[in-house]
């Protein structure tokens, strides 16, 4: 294992399942004690594969410290510091780590769009609520203690879904497949916007801010459940590695970046490894012949 993550303690939303419990995995096998927040079983969705407990196995199974914590982030009324008290209780110590991968349900998909001039209240708040709040509101309660310790690293997952839309009489695609997506590109574009402004707010107190974005479709229970695997996906390894760039880098250097994984990965000229951190992975290195890596954020960063 690798120890780039060394006596750090990071705490992950959407732990369960996906890209968060593989973050959370890369993480510990770097030498992070790690928290994996997800949904009881009374909230969690049973539709999807994937449970805290799947997480800790394989956490514990590398020989990492971890720490299951059931929490709604969606709840406006949970008091999110009582998250950092779980996390100082079993670590000793506040989150110096945050990766917001937490998302709720999508409003589009192959059977599940909701067009523009369908939307609901419901849908609407529901979404801003967790994709965007639930991040924003657990930073305002790791901050004091990344302050207090000198630096800290919050990312956010963001989404392609962000970028304006092609002119609707274009050919569009897959575009089509999913329609406007107004909604949940609405709430990663406004992630986008947050990371940039939070990290204007906290570079005095050396705390980088990034908003981070897959390439293409990563294969995931959820990304699944909204259609089929994408053409042109990205591999899980390529995403975390660039996960975990953005949360060991100098805050001062690589902060209030909007980016997506690939060419983050090929601007920093770094190794993807396996999941587990022991070994390079064959799938994805920075010189594999892919266009991708050349691409630019919407915003010109």
């Amino acid at each position: 294992m690798g120890r780039a993550l060394k006596g750090r303690v990071a705490v992950i939303t959407g732990a369960s399942r996906g890209i968060g419990q593989a973050i959370a995995v890369r993480f510990a096998a770097e030498g992070a004690k790690v928290a994996l927040i997800g949904r009881d079983e009374a909230g969690r969705r049973k539709d999807l594969a994937g449970t805290l407990e799947e997480g800790l196995q394989r956490i514990a199974a590398l020989g990492g410290a971890a720490i299951p914590v059931r929490a709604d982030i969606g709840d406006l009324n949970y008091d999110k510091r009582d998250i950092v008290r779980q996390i100082i209780d079993a670590f000793g110590s506040s989150p110096d780590i945050l990766f917001h991968c937490a998302a709720a349900p999508r409003e589009w998909g192959a059977d599940s769009r909701i067009p523009f001039a369908e939307m609901t209240a419901d849908w609407f708040f529901r979404s801003v609520t967790v994709n965007v709040w639930g991040g924003w509101d657990l930073a305002r309660a790791v901050i004091p203690g990344m302050r207090e310790q000198g630096a800290g690293w919050i990312t956010m997952i963001s989404s392609s879904q962000a970028f304006p839309r092609p002119h609707p009489g274009r050919e569009l695609g897959n575009y089509r497949r999913v329609g406007g997506g107004s909604l949940y590109g609405g709430t990663k574009a406004f992630i986008d916007r947050i990371c940039t402004g939070a990290a204007q707010d906290l570079y005095a107190d050396n705390i980088a801010v990034n908003a981070l974005a897959p390439n293409g479709g990563i294969v995931t229970p959820n990304a699944l459940s909204v259609g089929s695997p994408p053409q042109g996906s990205e591999p899980m390894e390529t995403f975390v590695e660039a996960a975990l760039a953005l949360s060991s880098g100098d805050p001062k250097v690589l902060t209030s970046r909007v980016i997506q994984s690939l060419p983050l990965l090929y601007e920093l000229n770094r190794p993807v490894y396996t999941l587990d951190g022991a070994s390079l992975f064959d799938g994805w290195q920075p010189n594999h012949d892919d266009q991708r890596r050349f691409m630019k954020s919407y915003i010109g960063h």
